[in-house]
């Protein structure tokens, strides 16, 4: 949303509405692609993708408890067989202890930017 008006021609309204949308981007024009592997019951599973849904970050679920070809997906694209395992744009970040370890050090707030 764009608001390219005079303050004078907003209104109090308008002026707040303004002021609160500074500096706040477009989901769309942002969003990463992020997948996650995952299986049931699995801990670290978990716990990623909690971490990832605390951040607002949105993903695809590849449960390899209900989704066998999936096992061959994730081999084909990370070489892993452990979960969960985490990807943005295609790119592997890993399991749990790395993405809380990017969360941690900023590192995936700038994956989810690029």
């Amino acid at each position: 949303m764009v608001i390219d008006a005079p303050d004078v021609a907003l209104g109090a309204a308008g002026r707040q509405l303004r002021s609160s949308l500074r500096g706040v981007a477009i989901l769309y024009e942002v969003m990463s692609e992020v997948t996650v592997y995952s299986t049931d019951p699995c801990a670290y599973c978990a716990r990623a993708k909690a971490l990832l849904k605390a951040r607002g970050v949105e993903f695809t679920e590849i449960n390899l408890a209900r989704d066998p070809g999936g096992r061959v997906e994730l081999a084909q694209r990370t070489g892993m067989m452990t979960f969960p395992q985490v990807l943005i744009n295609g790119e592997l970040l890993g399991g749990f202890t790395e993405v809380q370890a990017a969360a941690e050090s900023g590192r995936l707030d700038e994956l989810l930017a690029a």
